[in-house]
């Protein structure tokens, strides 16, 4: 489903240096209210401890390595930013996309935010073994392997520590809910934290 957002900020007056989100509905507050979704709970933690950062989310619902490649140079140009997060690729795998392709279309995303004096943080994704064994360990290893070439940070699994609980999921067993977002939040904190102490 193809769910276009609006850009969501949340800045301290005078803030100078942006953190880019740039995710699909895992990002994008799919299924639950606005402001409850771990970037904006990742915008109120900044807001708290690093004020000189502010957070701007361009997640849309349904959107692929490919869509955010296509949408990339634009926001690196709108929004200049310090921090690049990558959470793009579970939709490529949902669909039974080329991996070889989404690897390509995460690399390229993350050498156009370094060129861009971006440091960028790549958040990885698991899919269940029933799309098929081997296509789900090497779907794995994309994000691993992407952070490690290009020298980003990692994310190894956004949703490390919800994924076998499902209530922790919506209806559809894909989409965390909202009283999941706070460990989502924690999960990416721990690897953007320290590119915010980089100079």
């Amino acid at each position: 489903m193809w769910l276009p957002i609006r850009a969501w900020a949340a800045a301290a007056p005078g803030a100078a240096k942006t953190v880019l989100v740039v995710g699909d509905s895992l990002s994008a507050e799919y299924g639950i209210a606005r402001g409850t979704g771990w970037v904006p709970l990742l915008g109120a933690r900044l807001a708290q401890r690093y004020p000189n950062y502010r957070i701007v989310n361009t997640s849309i619902s349904g959107d692929t390595t490919r869509g955010g490649l296509a949408r990339l140079p634009a926001l690196l140009t709108r929004d200049q930013p310090a921090v690049v997060v990558l959470e793009l690729g579970a939709n490529d795998a949902l669909r039974g996309l080329s991996l070889d392709a989404t690897e390509q279309n995460l690399r390229a995303m993350a050498r156009r935010s370094l060129h861009a004096g971006a440091r960028v943080l790549i958040v990885g994704m698991q899919i269940p073994p029933n799309y098929g064994r081997d296509y789900a360990q090497r779907f794995m290893q994309v994000f691993p392997e992407v952070a490690r070439s290009e020298h980003a940070a990692l994310v190894p699994f956004l949703l490390e520590g919800i994924a076998a609980d499902r209530s922790l999921f919506q209806a559809d067993g894909l989409h965390p809910v909202a009283s999941a977002q706070p460990r989502l939040m924690e999960n990416v904190w721990r690897a953007l934290e320290p590119l915010l102490q980089t100079p």
